[in-house]
């Protein structure tokens, strides 16, 4: 599942262009789900009416063939669940929804905030749990209260701690949908009763990710071990500067965008460039992605 970036036009607007051959590509190589709207898609410096147009976009190219899960999550609750409301309104098949940062709530206001959405936004939800960014964490003890309520389905976890995901299925049952957000230990948190992977890598190699995540859902672990070894350096190079970045640039180089964020974030430093065209021409990305143009 890719957490799509966001492409940007000179001038700082959207280049929905581009976001809509992002889409379409994803899904001729194999993307299982998309994830507009997110941190990639660099969601906090997005206005309400340009999140509406990205997750509205993305519904209408993917047409069904594959599940639409839009970013969703805000620190304020009432605002979380206004842009539910908008995503749910713009087709959107789920929502994802992260731990709320900078306002460090215990995990008694972390459930009310969550069961609140829950009640109030009509979609299927996606618990996002990343401490690095959101300062506070869910514990396992508040997953598994969440997990009680019908509409909440699964956790993207990017704790890199692979004892959760074994923990999470033994309190919350195997149905739960767990999701890695950690393309680094992908494999492990499989091994461990994962389901899937929200993933950057997959931005710039979704053939390639595709792969790995089938050969394991058919139990060939030799070549999903083989190609999560692939994948390994460009996971490890798009994470070298704050994401998204690194795989901004990469898509840059790919020609699927412009190389352009929206401030607090800038683009890749040239010597993050200099690692990111390495790892790129090692893959033979760059033949690929022109081969599929």
């Amino acid at each position: 599942m890719t957490a799509l970036i966001t492409p940007f036009q000179e001038d700082g607007s959207l280049d929905l262009k581009a976001f809509e051959n992002l889409v379409a590509w994803q899904i001729e190589q194999g993307t299982n789900a998309l994830i507009p709207c997110g941190t990639t898609g660099e969601a906090p410096t997005l206005s309400e009416q340009e999140s509406y147009e990205l997750i509205s976009l993305c519904v209408r190219t993917a047409k069904n063939r594959i599940p639409v899960i839009a970013g969703c999550g805000s620190n304020d609750t009432r605002h979380a669940i206004a842009l539910t409301k908008q995503a749910l309104k713009a087709g959107a098949n789920a929502a994802l929804h992260v731990v709320p940062y900078y306002n460090k709530p215990t995990q008694e206001g972390l459930y009310r905030h969550f069961k609140a959405i829950h009640d109030e936004g009509e979609l299927p939800l996606f618990l996002y749990n990343i401490p690095g960014r959101s300062v506070v964490a869910l514990t396992q003890e508040t997953i598994a209260r969440l997990a009680d309520l019908p509409d909440v389905i699964g956790i993207k976890d990017a704790t890199g701690n692979l004892a959760a995901p074994l923990k999470t299925r033994q309190l919350c049952g195997p149905d739960f949908i767990q999701l890695s957000g950690n393309d680094d230990t992908v494999l492990a948190f499989l091994a461990q009763g994962g389901h899937g992977c929200i993933s950057v890598v997959s931005n710039i190699a979704p053939a390639l990710c595709a792969q790995m995540h089938a050969a394991w859902q058919q139990g060939d672990v030799k070549k999903a071990q083989s190609l999560n070894e692939k994948l390994a350096p460009l996971a490890e190079a798009l994470f070298i500067e704050t994401s998204p970045a690194p795989v901004k640039y990469a898509a840059f180089k790919l020609g699927l965008c412009s190389n352009i964020l929206r401030l607090p974030m800038v683009p890749a430093s040239k010597a993050a460039q200099t690692r990111l065209d390495a790892v790129l021409e090692e893959l033979s990305l760059n033949q690929m992605a022109a081969a599929a143009a």
